[in-house]
């Protein structure tokens, strides 16, 4: 446990959103002058910061899986995109040591008007396989994904659920040294949620890194070591996974109460 797979150090993630502020007439009397009487507003673009993540620090070492917790928006896809270096940090320092593949946003890397096949291959391509790489993996992909008789069908016409199937199966046999998994699978079917949960459980017994977000406490209980439990961008609890998702839970209840 000595080696380290992740390593966030002080970390900010900023964004800066747009939206429309409506202003009254007396906030800028030349524009009123210029406006059609009748209409009694005008609009500007107003700019803000939103802060998704704020001074985080954790570590991920090889062979652990992590579960990231949290309501919705409190920064845990920012944290997958932090590592897969899709976006970057305002401040603070990340070290990833290992190869990631990440399964972090359904239909990412994929085109809905090719097949499954060739969105097989323009996936793994985007992750960095070579096409002898997935020729080779190709077979075990497609009955991994259990979409058979769909594969030489546009993905346009494939549910959710099979996208989640493509991306996950493309992303495992890519045989990465970390793993970045979201909430996508819960997409999915049962049967292949259970499957995935199978094939990353093996991942980290052979060694190698997940962080997994999930709104599904049972999942991240069956295969992750510790977790973190993140709130308004900042870390609440860290530690072992079943007392972190307690705390997690009692809040969550607690605040349904005070809404009631």
């Amino acid at each position: 446990m000595d080696n380290i797979a992740i390593k966030f150090q002080n970390v900010t993630k900023s964004y800066l959103i747009s939206r429309m502020k409506y202003g009254r007439f007396s906030d800028d009397f030349g524009i009123f002058l210029g406006k059609l009487i009748g209409k009694n507003r005008h609009k500007t673009l107003q700019r803000e910061t939103l802060l998704a993540i704020n001074d985080l620090s954790f570590t991920v070492h090889e062979g652990e899986c992590l579960g990231i917790i949290g309501r919705n928006g409190s920064g845990k896809s920012t944290i997958l995109k932090l590592i897969s270096k899709i976006t970057y940090p305002k401040s603070g320092q990340i070290t990833v040591n290992g190869k990631v593949g990440a399964f972090i946003e359904l239909g990412a890397g994929l085109h809905p008007e090719l097949s499954g096949k060739e969105n097989i291959f323009l996936y793994g391509a985007i992750l960095g396989m070579k096409k002898q790489e997935i020729k080779g993996k190709y077979a075990d992909i497609v009955k991994f994904s259990g979409i058979e008789k769909f594969i030489d069908t546009p993905i346009k016409r494939y549910s959710s659920g099979m996208y989640a199937r493509i991306g996950f199966s493309v992303v495992s046999f890519m045989d990465p040294e970390i793993l970045l998994i979201d909430e996508v699978l819960a997409v999915g079917d049962q049967n292949f949620q259970k499957k995935c949960l199978d094939k990353m459980k093996r991942f980290v017994k052979s060694g190698k890194t997940i962080v997994f977000v999930s709104h599904n406490m049972d999942a991240v209980k069956l295969i992750c070591s510790k977790a973190i439990y993140l709130d308004g961008g900042k870390i609440k609890m860290q530690g072992e996974t079943k007392t972190v998702i307690s705390h997690y839970l009692d809040d969550v209840k607690g605040s349904k109460n005070e809404s009631q």
